[in-house]
Formats: structure tokens, sequence, C-alpha cells
């Protein structure tokens, strides 16, 4: 009986050490990987550096991502993006032509 009551509070100690650190670590692993593999052509994103781009092309092979960044390409590996930037952020980069007025074309 003594060595039970000797042996729990070490039990006790190990069973919080893993859902305080542990656990933690493995759900935002699990999340990360699962960043990465939703990742598609289009997406906004910012690398570990703090660069934003947008993915040109993702390579399955070599797990690398090309980030088209205002016109110049860079190639990354797939774990150098830290975060993908949410869809509405993204999707306001667009090319707008526009033709001038008459008013214009007089001076």
């Amino acid at each position: 009986m003594e060595f039970l009551a000797s042996i729990l509070p070490f039990a006790a100690i190990m069973g919080l050490m893993y859902f305080m650190m542990i656990r933690p670590q493995k759900k935002a692993a699990d999340k990360t990987k699962n960043m990465l593999s939703s990742m598609k052509k289009g997406d906004g994103v910012v690398t570990i550096g703090g660069l934003h781009g947008v993915i040109d092309e993702i390579n399955e092979t070599d797990k690398t991502v090309v980030i088209n960044c205002e016109g110049i390409f860079l190639t990354f590996e797939r774990r150098a993006i830290a975060r993908i930037k949410d869809l509405a952020v993204a999707s306001t980069i667009e090319t707008f032509e526009t033709e001038p007025e008459d008013s214009d074309l007089n001076r």
C-alpha cells in the first residue's frame, strides 16, 4: 500500500505534464499538417520569414511551393509556410482596367 501511495503523486505529475505540454503540441502539429495539406493554387500565404504572396504552384514530390510575390516567383519548402491568409483578403487583389473619360482625352 505504501508503494502505491508513493507512486500515485508521480503518476499524477506525469498525467498533468501530458495534458499541459504534450497534448497541445500534438494539436498544433496536426493543425499545421492540415493547413499545409489544404493549400491550393491561388491561396494567399505568409512564410515564416514574413514574406506575403500567392501560391502559383505546388510540387508534391519535392514538397515545395512556388509563391508569386508581385511578379517575383520564389520557391519555398512547404513547411516554410506559416499561415494561409483569409480568402477574403487574398481575393481582393484584382486588376482593373479603366477607360479614360472624355474630359481626360481633351487635355
